[in-house]
């Protein structure tokens, strides 16, 4: 990142993360620069990976995969490479949505959807066999989404 994000800079990501498609014309009249000081600042957000990715947010349920699992994975010991292979393998693996590196008893948490339950075993048993270095795997089944969202709040 080049430059500190300023207040404009802020406006213009809490606008966009709700709403990608907005023009640069409505974003300039909400916050109060021209329009192409706005799209000026979004191609710089852009460039520098600040905006790292513009996409539409499906309707889990309108889909195929209306089931949500967190599952919580434990590496055998502290092994950073087969954290970066289990990393390559998850990033080729579609209905794993997220995948975090945590502290605390387990080492991995991720976010599989599926069909159903036993479509979520048929991902897990594949997960667990083409990744020997996952000793152990415990899952919750999401019973209601209570709140869901990617927006990073902007507020400094």
């Amino acid at each position: 990142m080049s430059e500190p994000l300023d207040p404009y800079d802020r406006s213009i990501l809490e606008l966009v993360q709700r709403d990608c498609q907005l023009k640069a014309e409505a974003i300039a009249e909400e916050i109060g620069l021209s329009p192409s000081a706005v799209q000026r600042r979004l191609k710089r957000l852009r460039t520098e990976g600040i905006i790292a990715r513009e996409v539409a947010v499906v309707n889990r349920k309108a889909s195929s995969f209306p089931m949500t699992f967190i599952a919580a994975m434990e590496i055998e010991r502290d092994n950073y490479d087969a954290l970066a292979r289990f990393r390559l393998w998850a990033d080729k693996q579609p209905h794993i949505q997220q995948v975090y590196y945590v502290t605390g008893q387990v080492d991995l948490i991720a976010i599989i959807t599926a069909r159903d339950v036993e479509h979520y075993d048929d991902i897990s048993a594949q997960l667990m066999a083409d990744n020997p270095q996952i000793k152990r795997m415990n899952t919750n089944v999401v019973l209601r989404d209570v709140k869901v969202g990617l927006t990073v709040p902007m507020d400094e």
